[in-house]
């Protein structure tokens, strides 16, 4: 193919996120007051401009570090004025250009380019190779994106030259502009159709990955509604025969049960989870009556039901004299915990451990406490050791307990 340069002045206009190849037609908005003086600059001369993307799309000013060194000349088609002080353009891609330096940077971008003019030629095997493959990628590519319209295909495999046709096929791929700068600035043409067809490689095996994630997103997705709607029909079913198999009637048992605890919303939908389990779960399964037992002892459990706390030092300390002779320190150690309680108020406190050999006292030193504060004594078993609570009942708050031994 044969190439020809040629230098020349020209304004620049940088572009956010968007790059054009030449040969392609397109329209962008302009609002940048710097954008638009090239604009004008461009439409009093020859309507040429320079089209070149920034290296971020981010930087609302940049500067010319912030700017490709290779862009592309365009003809401005059309302008025209929108809401809001910003001017769409319609501009068509003449040629590649390579900034060989920057005039002005104020009040726009002006630059000195060479410009490369490409001329068609005889089609080699390897170019010929290399378009083929590179359509049968792209034909791939369409069919896997259903963003690029199918008359894409037949425009594009109606070109014959080769490095027309490599950037007509990129002008179409949805592609990172660091991607586009790369075919853009590579002028060799056996060269760009190389990268391009690595490209195309690259997107298709994401493309692939990408769709077979989603089938299998969508696979499950439709099994679960399918459930769903099955199970809704067996209900309904049931309610007009006024039938409910025994699992159902159990659900719904502790469903209502649940609802009427007005537990939080998050512990309910826990709960709610588990009542889900227990009608999925095969009645011979053994998990079964560990679920069973689970929302039994949740349903079970005196939810928002409150006793007041006694919390009289004196009497507490009459109550422990009376109960327990000796153990000074340890009633001691009571008495200040309780003083601390009364005096915070409704602050969180520490838990108080009892720790010891049978027979010394910490059951009933437990049953004491819970008598002068005037809380219910609960007794539950841990593990291998017994477990005392002393709880005002519902709030779940533990004032004294003691652990298994080791």
């Amino acid at each position: 193919m044969k190439r020809e340069k040629n230098i020349r002045i020209l304004p620049l206009l940088p572009l956010r996120g968007l790059l054009v190849f030449p040969k392609m037609i397109l329209h962008f908005d302009v609002g940048r007051d710097k954008s638009i003086e090239a604009l004008e600059e461009a439409m009093v001369a020859d309507e040429k401009i320079l089209l070149v993307a920034q290296k971020d799309a981010r930087v609302d000013f940049p500067v010319p570090e912030d700017i490709y060194a290779t862009g592309t000349v365009a003809k401005i088609k059309q302008l025209l004025k929108m809401p809001g002080d910003t001017i769409r353009v319609m501009v068509e891609g003449l040629n590649r250009a390579l900034i060989e330096e920057y005039i002005k940077t104020e009040p726009f971008f002006k630059v000195r380019v060479t410009e490369i003019f490409e001329h068609d030629m005889e089609i080699g095997p390897e170019e010929e190779a290399l378009m083929r493959s590179t359509m049968n990628l792209f034909e791939n590519y369409v069919e896997l994106n259903h963003k690029v319209s199918p008359e894409a295909l037949i425009s594009i495999g109606n070109i014959k030259n080769p490095g027309r046709f490599a950037d007509a096929v990129a002008s179409h791929l949805n592609l990172k502009i660091e991607d586009k700068q790369k075919i853009l600035e590579t002028v060799d043409v056996k060269e760009r159709l190389r990268i391009l067809f690595e490209i195309l490689t690259r997107e298709i095996e994401i493309l692939e990955l990408e769709k077979k994630i989603n089938n299998r997103v969508k696979k499950q997705l439709e099994k679960s509604q399918k459930e769903f709607y099955l199970r809704e029909q067996i209900k309904a079913i049931q309610q007009e025969l006024g039938e409910q198999d025994e699992k159902t009637q159990e659900a719904n048992e502790y469903r209502k049960k649940i609802k009427a605890l007005n537990l939080p919303d998050e512990l309910e939908q826990k709960v709610l989870k588990e009542v889900e389990r227990l009608e999925r779960t095969p009645p011979v399964s053994a998990e079964v009556a560990v679920i069973r037992n689970y929302l039994d002892w949740i349903v079970a459990l005196p939810w928002n039901n409150f006793t007041e706390d006694v919390l009289d030092v004196k009497s507490a300390q009459k109550v422990l004299d009376e109960g327990h002779y000796g153990l000074e320190k340890v009633k001691e150690r009571i008495l200040e915990f309780l003083a601390v309680r009364k005096l915070a108020g409704a602050m969180k406190s520490p838990i108080l451990c009892l720790v010891g050999p049978p027979g010394v006292g910490k059951t009933s030193l437990a049953r004491s406490i819970a008598k002068a504060m005037g809380r219910k004594f609960v007794r539950v078993s841990l593990g291998g050791g017994l477990g005392m609570k002393l709880r005002s009942a519902g709030t779940g708050e533990r004032m004294l307990e003691r652990f298994p031994a080791g």
